[in-house]
């Protein structure tokens, strides 16, 4: 019988826990992500394959309330983010007859989740987008930068946002927020 080798995900961030008084960092937990592009008009015929709405307008996102996440980055292309761990949403999109681009960046991408009343400052401390009440509320999501990476910001609750970026900026991106947090006392 021939040996073949196995691959495993290790986390990058695994373990790693950082914040101050108003701010807690933590590795979001493992998920599967789909880089998925199409034309808008066929949003409805994708929506019902993932069971989630495809949002279209600017910085926004919709959930199942189920662990599924799908966040508008542009007219024609979204993040799907699946940390359910029941479903399978590249092979739910494999079976609709809509044309489409749907690529696993589950081993790209890894998250941070950012929370407390700190939060959107530790983020500002290195994002130049407005992160307001106002202009960023509970379910808003955007493409944008933070410090010197890309990252994808989405705001889960009132205190509580996931910073999603590639795994190859982990140490940077936990870094980068670990010493912002530090000057965010609240």
């Amino acid at each position: 019988m021939a040996k073949s080798a196995q691959a495993t995900r290790n986390e990058p961030l695994a373990g790693r826990i950082s914040g101050s008084a108003g701010v807690a960092l933590t590795p979001a937990k493992p998920a599967t992500r789909i880089s998925l592009r199409a034309d808008p008009a066929k949003a409805k015929a994708l929506s019902k394959a993932l069971g989630v709405d495809l949002p279209l307008s600017p910085k926004t996102s919709a959930n199942n309330g189920k662990g599924l996440w799908a966040l508008w980055l542009g007219p024609d292309e979204w993040l799907i983010i699946d940390e359910s761990g029941g479903g399978d949403p590249l092979t739910a999109l494999a079976k609709t007859k809509v044309l489409h681009s749907a690529v696993d960046v589950s081993h790209r991408n890894t998250a941070i989740l950012v929370s407390g009343k700190g939060a959107r400052a530790t983020l500002e401390g290195g994002c130049p987008q407005n992160l307001s009440d106002r202009v960023f509320p509970v379910g808003a999501a955007t493409r944008t930068v933070l410090g010197k990476i890309e990252v994808v910001i989405l705001r889960t609750g009132d205190t509580d946002y996931r910073v999603e970026f590639w795994r190859s900026f982990s140490d940077y991106a936990f870094g980068f927020l670990s010493e912002t947090a530090k000057d965010c006392l609240a």
